[in-house]
């Protein structure tokens, strides 16, 4: 059975037994709790936690899923992979246990035709229900096993919804390990469906499996998982995740780029998994908007793919590999992944930045280990430091296992001890700061939960009118819901009606006031979603007091909105012409949406050209001049994606979606506040384009009334400069140029006269030469020169004392400060003579200090009236370095 028949299999099954189809969410996702979408439950958190109403009982979904966890076990086991598809049913409230268990039974036995005498189940240790239900099923005792917290409850690995797992594992014969069931081989014994009955909160806790449970959930609820790889692996008789139809294509192509074929044991089966299967999730992580980064969701895939690199140069590939590895991924899923095809493009220059920059990184590291290794063997040691091995993975990116290859070829050993514990230090700091993040945003989203679970959602009229009669629901003071706000009190609100628009997609929330029945004045100074539908606006007390109840009329900043929207409508055309220009993959990839300013990012792999540049913003005025229509409409998600929308990477969207429109060239969901026609936006103008990242740039835009003084200020710096060169204002370039030309023109003649006057100064010094010791010596001071000066004059000046032994010593003094220069001559470097040396006692009497190495020196200081005994010193110096007594 193929994948394409697996897949349908599931959802055909679930569908006709009243489930939902959703449609997978982003990699990206949107909860602060997560780095990458980990489970197919993930977008429906909201849904078990009671935050939102689902709009069906329930769901099934074929989730894409990324999990780093266990990278290393890549290759090296028949089941792992860092990216996954899980299919998955969801019951919120409705059935439990005994119906996800019949329908798993039902699906596995007669769907995909698995034999029973093959499946094993666990349950959770204290689970009685489970294996009454199972037994009842026709599962037999002895292939029902009962495991502890750590392998049957499950939860996202972050505080959330958990609950006791019951987990259906499929045996794959004594050719894959011993006998005893799941719980004492994985491998022969691999874990296919997880059940999870969704029933707890878990809080924070040191491990996953000590992670206190905190309460219940407001409805007993089921999330499954299937995972689609390792069953796949079982109906076409694979023997690993690697070798079936989602993969093999790309094995493959591993195997044309080594030359060789896939062996059936050893290291080099590991290197040929590892790049295969890292190279599908490069290409769905880029897909989804994740690019390479030093961080976050972009170290992710960067480890990903310098990993896959390493393990191809394992092989022996000495060229790109993953532009054609992520291709095949592309070709072989993109028909049921339609945003692999969609970003082709953007995969292959994204996949071969990357793999460029990681070969120079390899080089760059090669010669700092060489170097390591030469420090080691000199000091006699046997062992490279670990704290080298660190510095080389973690500031240089290059992997420790290359140094430990290198190390061992050079007979050396690396300390990976060491290596180990700088390494956990750094997880730890990492870890302690993201727990503490995580733990302010769960504060945040406590106190939300509180107040939701007793006031309504608020219902937003902001489209339609910016001032709306309102009641006070909600109050949060310092943290915590409230009840009372007294006059100068900062305080979040939440109402029952609001015009106010809470920060999404990059526009910035509303400003404004809030004006009550009994005369309190209510300044608005922000308003954000503290849960989805859930606006709270940010407040400043004026006069008065707040109380929940509190009835009043809400008035949003009416200027400051009709900014906003210009800017929000000139970001969707922007983004439309950026894709024109530039190519489809430029797609946005954040944006702010300020007054009359905007910020645009956008994926793209070099700076944008002055004419690309001139050409976007030309082309942005011209299609505000003509006037288009601005049109908002909804649609479900998959009628509004069949119709051409945008969706924006990273954005969560519901079902229903909302469809902004602007002419027939823009098109992009979008829940923002926009003109209703494109002249509104007024005048749109590009301030400059900058890299903020590896292959990510940012252009920074004016519109309306900032544009519009912007253009004012450079009309009337052009006036003025104009009126400086006494030309009008259209000659003034060509005028200024003329005089910038003469300029240096005089600049170049008189840089070559002052090099003249210094050569016939230096002649005039050497000329002066006394013997000391057994050489001649310059000491003098000049007038005159800067520090770069009287550099060049003691080298150029000693040049002409001949071959012998020589020195010569100058002192000035230029804008308030004392400078000092020595030169030596070739042979007495040699000798072990350094310059500096000469003026270390001078550069004190000055005031200052020495620099320099080998046979030029300076020095330097704030007491000019010290030159003359900072050159008597350095003369007796450097006449005891010739070889004289100095006195």
């Amino acid at each position: 059975m193929r994948s394409t028949q697996i897949r349908q299999t599931f959802t055909d099954f679930f569908v006709s037994r009243g489930h939902q189809p959703v449609p997978s969410s982003s990699l990206v996702p949107d909860d602060p709790t997560l780095l990458l979408a980990n489970a197919g439950m993930n977008q429906f958190k909201p849904y078990l936690l009671g935050e939102t109403a689902p709009p069906f009982r329930r769901a099934t979904s074929i989730q894409k899923c990324a999990r780093t966890s266990d990278i290393d076990l890549v290759g090296r086991t028949h089941r792992h992979a860092t990216f996954f598809e899980m299919m998955g049913n969801f019951s919120f409230g409705d059935y439990f246990k005994e119906d996800a268990a019949a329908f798993a039974w039902e699906l596995m036995t007669r769907g995909y035709g698995l034999e029973k005498e093959r499946l094993w189940i666990t349950v959770f240790e204290d689970d009685d229900e489970a294996e009454r239900i199972w037994r009842r099923i026709g599962v037999p005792a002895g292939r029902i096993q009962r495991l502890g917290m750590e392998d049957n409850y499950w939860s996202m690995g972050v505080p959330g919804p958990s609950g006791p797992s019951s987990e259906i594992s499929y045996d794959r014969g004594p050719a894959f390990g011993e006998e005893g069931g799941p719980a004492v081989d994985g491998e022969r014994y691999i874990e296919l469906w997880n059940l999870v009955f969704m029933q707890t909160v878990r809080g924070e806790g040191p491990a996953k499996k000590d992670y206190p449970i905190v309460g219940e959930l407001p409805s007993r609820s089921i999330d499954t998982g299937l995972g689609l790889d390792r069953l796949a692996a079982i109906l076409q008789g694979a023997e690993n995740v690697c070798t079936t139809d989602l993969l093999l294509p790309t094995l493959n192509t591993v195997q044309e780029l080594a030359g060789r074929e896939y062996p059936g044991e050893g290291e080099e089966k590991v290197s040929f998994q590892v790049v295969a299967e890292h190279a599908r999730s490069a290409a769905f992580l880029i897909a989804d908007g994740v690019l390479p980064a030093k961080d976050g969701r972009g170290y992710v895939l960067r480890r990903l793919m310098r990993r896959a690199v390493r393990h191809a140069r394992l092989l022996g590939i000495t060229g790109p590999v993953l532009p054609a590895a992520t291709a095949s991924v592309v070709a072989n899923l993109g028909d049921v992944w339609p945003e692999l095809a969609g970003r082709a493009g953007l995969i292959e220059q994204v996949v071969t930045a990357e793999e460029e920059s990681f070969a120079r990184t390899l080089a760059q590291g090669t010669r700092l280990l060489d170097a390591a290794i030469t420090r080691t063997r000199e000091g006699r040691s046997a062992t490279l430091a670990g704290e080298t091995a660190f510095e080389l993975a973690d500031t240089y990116g290059f992997p420790l296992e290359l140094t430990v290859e290198a190390a061992r070829d050079a007979g050396l050993t690396v300390d990976e001890d060491r290596f180990g514990t700088l390494l956990d230090e750094q997880k730890r700091r990492a870890k302690t700061g993201g727990k503490a993040k995580t733990a302010e945003a769960l504060k945040r989203l406590e106190a939300y939960r509180e107040l939701a679970a007793r006031v309504p959602r608020t219902e937003f009229v902001g489209y339609d009118s910016l001032i709306a009669e309102t009641t006070v629901t909600g109050l949060i003071t310092g943290g915590v819901p409230g009840t009372v706000a007294a006059e100068g009190d900062e305080v979040g609100l939440v109402l029952d009606r609001s015009p106010f628009y809470a920060e999404a997609g990059g526009q910035i929330g509303d400003t404004g006031t809030l004006t009550l029945g009994d005369g309190t004045v209510v300044q608005v100074t922000d308003t954000r979603y503290g849960l989805e539908g859930f606006r709270v606006h940010t407040a400043r007390v004026l006069q008065g007091e707040v109380r929940a109840g509190a009835v009043g009329e809400a008035r949003v900043d009416a200027g400051r909105r009709a900014a906003l929207a210009r800017s929000h409508s000139a970001t969707h055309i922007l983004h439309a012409v950026v894709l024109a220009t530039l190519g489809d993959h430029a797609r946005q990839q954040g944006s702010l949406v300020e007054p009359d300013r905007l910020r645009f990012d956008f994926a793209h792999f070099a700076a944008l050209t002055p004419d690309q540049l001139a050409r976007i913003e030309s082309a942005v005025n011209g299609h505000v001049l003509d006037d288009p229509e601005v049109r908002a409409w909804h649609a479900g998600r998959a009628e509004a994606e069949a119709a051409g929308a945008i969706a924006l990477f990273g954005e969560k969207y519901g079902e229903t979606v909302r469809i902004v429109d602007i002419g027939d060239f823009s098109r992009e969901l979008c829940g923002g506040t926009h003109v209703a026609h494109g002249s509104q936006v007024g005048a749109f103008r590009l301030l400059g384009e900058s890299s903020i990242g590896a292959n990510l740039r940012r252009v920074e835009a004016l519109t309306g009334h900032s544009a519009l003084r912007y253009q004012d200020t450079e009309r009337r710096l052009l006036n003025e400069l104009a009126q400086l060169v006494g030309v009008r204002p259209a000659e003034a370039p060509g005028a200024l140029r003329k005089r910038l030309d003469a300029l240096a023109d005089a600049q170049r003649q008189l840089a070559l006269h002052r090099a003249e006057e210094l050569r016939e100064q230096a002649g005039r010094l050497a000329g002066r030469a006394r013997t000391a010791g057994h050489g001649q010596l310059v000491v003098q001071r000049v007038t005159g020169v800067t520090q770069d000066e009287l550099r060049a004059l003691a080298s150029d000046a000693l040049t002409r004392l001949g071959d012998g032994p020589a020195a010569v010593v100058l002192g000035a003094e230029h804008d308030g400060k004392a400078l000092l220069a020595a030169a030596i001559s070739p042979g007495l470097h040699r000798s072990g003579t350094q310059a500096a040396r000469i003026l270390t006692g001078a550069a004190r009497a000055v005031g200052g200090g020495s620099g320099g190495r080998g046979p030029l020196a300076a020095a330097g200081g704030r007491r000019p009236e010290g030159l003359a005994e900072a050159l008597e010193l350095a003369a007796r110096e450097a006449t005891r370095q010739l070889g004289g007594s100095g006195s």
